[in-house]
This record gives structure tokens, sequence and C-alpha cells, in this order.
């Protein structure tokens, strides 16, 4: 986890809020480091996580996460993390082998008119289950508890590359925040990827479905590209959204900043202040 990150948004993993739902965008960059930075901040806070990986696999979410000092092996084992492995899952649905089935969770693939009510079950059954796993215990010698369930989507948009509808995926956003968020008094972080430049019918889609997870959410992150371009100092700026509901009025508060990842890390800078641009 980046404790920058953590100052900036006043969380901690010994003091975070709950019932968040949390949007992250990226547009012309790569913002995949917050999903790794929300992982690792969750599982030191011990959560109990449920994630759904749809871009890449559950070797490269570990490779990272072990440079960031979470060990995701182990935090299967002890049952604080569920993974959904969308790659691999995916191609036993697309290309069937025998005696090879695919996860439930993913029967959209096979039919369209299913929806993602198979989807939504396994996050509900992951999240409200038992919280540990046969044969864990904690230092007393008593069975493994975790804290209030996470919710982690990387990529959303990866959903409506396979078809599915942005009314579809709103829905399934809005039974994951009821269920995660106000039921269970858990947090939701799902990434979106969105291309201003591309001309095509999932780009319209991912814009469609931002605006409408903007209104469902507490804090969004949009993360893009330098508008001037590259460059070797600054990696790109993230716009932070808090919205909070008081009385009959929604109040937001906007905070932009630039960063610059690293191998293990990340900086972040207030607008205008970093050595690159003075």
């Amino acid at each position: 986890m980046f404790a920058e990150l953590n100052s900036i948004l006043n969380t901690f993993p010994d003091k975070f809020s709950q019932e968040e739902f949390i949007i992250i965008s990226e547009r012309r960059c790569d913002a995949s480091f917050l999903i790794h930075h929300f992982l690792s901040f969750y599982l030191r806070a011990r959560c109990k996580v449920c994630f759904l990986g749809l871009v890449q696999s559950f070797s490269h979410y570990n490779a990272v996460s072990q440079r960031l000092g979470v060990n995701l092996v182990q935090a299967k084992e002890k049952g604080q993390l569920v993974f959904l492995e969308g790659l691999q899952e995916s191609l036993s649905h697309l290309v069937p082998q025998e005696g090879q089935a695919g996860s439930e969770a993913l029967n959209f693939l096979g039919d369209p008119t299913k929806g993602l009510q198979d989807l939504f079950q396994f996050v509900r059954s992951s999240c409200s289950g038992p919280s540990g796993a046969l044969g864990c215990t904690d230092r007393s010698g008593g069975p493994e508890e975790w804290g209030p369930p996470v919710l982690l989507v990387d990529d959303l948009g990866v959903l409506l590359s396979l078809g599915v509808s942005v009314g579809t995926v709103l829905d399934f956003s809005h039974y994951c925040r009821a269920t995660v968020c106000s039921r269970l008094q858990g947090n939701v972080v799902m990434l979106l990827h969105c291309d201003e430049e591309e001309d095509d019918g999932d780009d319209e889609g991912a814009e469609q479905l931002l605006k409408g997870l903007t209104h469902q959410c507490s804090l969004t992150l949009h993360v893009q590209g330098l508008p001037t371009g590259y460059c070797r100092d600054i990696h790109g700026q993230m716009e932070v959204c808090w919205r909070r509901q008081q009385a009959d009025e929604q109040h937001t508060l906007n905070k932009l900043f630039q960063y610059k990842v690293h191998d293990k890390g990340a900086s972040f800078f207030a607008r205008g202040t970093s050595s690159a641009f003075l």
C-alpha cells in the first residue's frame, strides 16, 4: 500500500471508513497501481476480501503484492481472500474441455440472457460466508476472524467487452453496493477503463457506465495521462472527488494530484508543486 495515498484519503489500516463505494477510472494510462494499493491495504486491515480479477492472472497480482509486503497465497489459504480468476475461468466457458467445468459465476458467457445473477451470488456468498478457513487459527488458538468485507473488481469494463449491457452492469454494481456496503457494512472498489480517443461501442458504453457509477459512489479517483504528454518525472494525474450526503444536499470536494509510480510504491504531488514542473 502507499502511505502517501493513505494520507491524501485520510484512511489507514487501523482506522478506515466503512460503507464506502469507490470508483477508479483510467484514461490514457494504467491505474492498476491503485487496485494493488487497495488490495494490500484491506488485507493489512484484516478485512475479508473478494477479488474479481478479470484482467490479470492470480500470479500477476501475487507478484506485485509481494513487492508491497503482502502474500496472496497465504491470504487465500487462511480464507481471508477469495479470488475469481476471470481469464482462466473464461477459457473454461469459451473453450470447454471434457471434465473441466468453468465457475458458475461466469455462466453469462455461455448464456447472455442469464445476466450477472450468478456473478452476484458468488460475490454475496464470498463476502457473507464463513470468515475463516477450516483449520486456520489465530495466535490465541481460536478461529481466524476477519473485519468487514471488501469487494474489488478489476476491470468492470471487461464485462462490456464480453457483451454485457451497461444497464446490467449498473444493476450488478447496485446490488453489490447494497449487499456489501449497506447490509454488511463493508466497502466496494471498482476500476473502469475509459479511452476517449477510441470511437467504438465499448468506449461509449464505458462512458455511460462511468456516469452511472459516479452517481452511486462516495469517492472517485479519476486517473489519466498528462495533458501535455509524456514526462519522465511524472506519470500522470489523479483527481480525487469526495461525495457526502448532508441533509438533502450532496457536497463534493475535488483535489488534483500528479503522481509517479515506483517499483514498491508511488509518490503524489499537489498539482504544480512537483519539481518536474517548477
